[in-house]
């Protein structure tokens, strides 16, 4: 456990040092979304921006309004955490699940200094862990090790219901974190839900041999989560082929889905350092 916490600490000043020197502003604005909250009408004046008019209460007849909005102070952060078994793909020494845990520690880290309120739920075809957001280190340092010690107690998938889930235990517009390998279906129209309320973050975790498996010949492959054998023939060509464009299209199909309702989306590779990836989100993310 020192020694996960002390990877996490040194890739977050990374993040952190390259974010408030590369970029104007600081790290402060990443983890706080809009920042803004409804708050009260008035009526609308010479020069106010269009977007902010109230037309439900305005059609009514009796003036145009606008609303006002006042500074969020207290901004949540909430990791929504895929644990399932399909995370458990990867090599002896590095799978999914294990760079999922470390890059949801970092961003933890993060958020914690930022003074901001930090959830995580824990999911796979049911809640594997649920932490209520709180803001102190402690709490911090305690979701971490929870997030580092859990050993899930099913194999299986269902996305939905965990971006339900959130939609459910979250009641004012928080920043979601999201991370997940989305081998999953019918998961879109709760992403969409979950974009149009909150402030989402995708991070899309894949390895490389969901898209170039080595060439060993007809070999068995165990499907973790169906726990069922299948053969394969890992040198044909056309299946080669054909599963380097089942994982594009689904990539382009779910960035293309984030960028229509204005989430963030991150692709990264489980065996390679993800933190240039991380801050290049940072650097997309001060600049909305």
């Amino acid at each position: 456990m020192d020694e996960f916490l002390k990877k996490l600490y040194k890739y977050e000043i990374r993040i952190r040092k390259a974010v408030n020197s590369q970029m104007r502003g600081n790290f402060h604005s990443i983890f706080k979304g809009s920042g803004l909250e409804f708050s009260d009408l008035r009526t609308y004046q010479y020069g106010d921006d269009v977007r902010a008019i109230d037309w439900n209460v305005s059609s009514k007849g009796h003036g145009t309004f606008v609303k006002i909005f006042r500074e969020e102070k207290d901004q949540t952060v909430f990791f929504v955490v895929d644990v399932s078994a399909s995370q458990e793909i990867g090599t002896s020494e590095r799978s999914k699940l294990d760079t999922t845990k470390e890059v949801c520690g970092v961003l933890t880290m993060s958020a914690i200094r930022e003074a901001s309120h930090v959830g995580l739920y824990c999911f796979s075809n049911q809640k594997e862990k649920y932490i209520k957001p709180s803001s102190s280190m402690k709490h911090g340092y305690q979701l971490i090790m929870n997030l580092y010690k859990l050993q899930p107690e099913s194999v299986k998938t269902d996305l939905a219901g965990a971006l339900l889930f959130a939609l459910n235990v979250l009641k004012r517009k928080s920043v979601v974190i999201l991370i997940s390998d989305f081998i999953d279906t019918n998961y879109e129209h709760n992403l969409k839900a979950l974009a149009r309320k909150h402030d989402l973050v995708v991070v899309h975790m894949y390895d490389r041999r969901e898209t170039a498996l080595p060439r060993l010949g007809i070999i068995p492959v165990y499907d973790t989560e169906s726990r069922q054998t299948v053969w394969i023939n890992t040198s044909s060509s056309a299946f080669r082929e054909q599963q380097r464009q089942t994982f594009r299209e689904s990539q382009q199909q779910l960035e293309r889905l984030c960028r229509q309702y204005n989430a963030n989306y991150v692709a990264l590779d489980a065996q390679e350092d993800y933190v240039p990836r991380l801050i290049e989100l940072f650097r997309v993310r001060q600049q909305k």
